[in-house]
């Protein structure tokens, strides 16, 4: 039944939102309204497993909270956003820089100049700039975040004396990085390895951002590098290690929970969500994704025993 109603409702989203950008902001009058505090919400996920996890939890703090929950799995940001904006999802998890620079191109074009930035402040204030006029809501980064990482071989890490990406810069190593192929013109992947680290970058090979090819390419030693992400939990199975990305390169990629304001704007949505911010680490949500994905647990039961070990939920009996 969960799946039938989620499909049902996933073909509203698209009669509505598909023949618009969005809603018309010159026509909307909840931009400005006081916060809403609508005690039935509808949780947005972008249909991929860290998404989905985050949904869960959201759903199960507001519950707590006394909030009546659904969960619709939307995987398209084209979809997802303007029904966030409309009032047909309420909540939804989002990250700060990617979504900035999201927002901004939609506001001025697609050739904008980015907005987002490892400053995590700056990103911040240029995310809450851009959302608020569309009627939504930032609330505060947590502590987990989820950026382009690079990792290498554990065995050529520990021969090299490798932790961070100043060190292989230093090393002078020559260095052929699994990668997408748009890294060669991407400012966080191969440019900005060379600018920022002086890292000898020899060749990209086209195996994708994070893909089981990708990786098994630097296992084996046939490529030194592949590019991921800090919450791919996936890394030990194949002998890899991240290298600490010390000179921030990359954008700050924290996740933000996203509010429809005259929804879902009020205090005690805030206070409820809110509390994940103090435990969810980085590292955390690494292995809530692995227990999905390598141990294929479901996330609704791995959001809840997460929270419950973090005192956050009762624990269900």
């Amino acid at each position: 039944m969960r799946a039938a109603r989620t499909a049902v409702l996933v073909a509203s989203l698209v009669l509505v939102t598909g023949c618009a950008t969005g809603p018309s902001l010159e026509n909307r009058g909840d931009v400005t309204a006081p916060p809403g505090d609508s005690k039935h919400l509808t949780i947005g996920s972008a249909g991929f497993t860290e998404s989905d996890l985050l949904a869960q939890m959201y759903a199960l703090l507001l519950n707590r909270a006394g909030y009546h929950t659904r969960i619709l799995s939307v995987t398209n940001r084209e979809i997802y956003e303007p029904a966030l904006e409309s009032g047909q999802i309420d909540v939804v998890p989002e990250y700060a820089a990617t979504f900035a620079d999201w927002l901004n191109a939609k506001a001025h074009g697609p050739d904008a100049k980015p907005v987002g930035s490892p400053d995590l402040a700056a990103t911040m204030k240029a995310l809450r700039s851009l959302a608020a006029p569309r009627g939504l809501t930032v609330l505060d980064p947590g502590r987990a975040v989820d950026q382009n990482a690079f990792a290498v071989a554990a065995s050529y890490a520990r021969k090299h004396r490798l932790r961070t990406l100043s060190d292989l810069g230093r090393s002078r190593l020559p260095v052929r990085l699994a990668a997408g192929d748009e890294c060669v013109r991407r400012p966080y992947c191969e440019p900005g390895l060379k600018k920022t680290y002086g890292i000898d970058i020899t060749g990209i090979d086209p195996k994708g951002v994070g893909t089981t090819p990708a990786k098994r390419a630097v296992q084996n030693g046939q490529d030194q590098m592949v590019l991921t992400t800090t919450t791919d939990a996936t890394l030990g199975q194949f002998g890899l290690v991240l290298l600490a990305d010390d000179r921030h390169l990359q954008n700050a990629d924290y996740i933000v929970p996203v509010v429809n304001r005259a929804r879902a704007g009020g205090k005690g949505v805030t206070t409820a969500l809110d509390k994940l911010n103090t435990v969810l680490t980085t590292k955390d949500l690494a292995q809530l994704n692995q227990q999905v994905d390598s141990w294929r647990r479901l996330s609704e039961d791995v959001a809840r025993t997460y929270l419950e070990s973090k005192r956050l939920i009762p624990a269900s009996h």
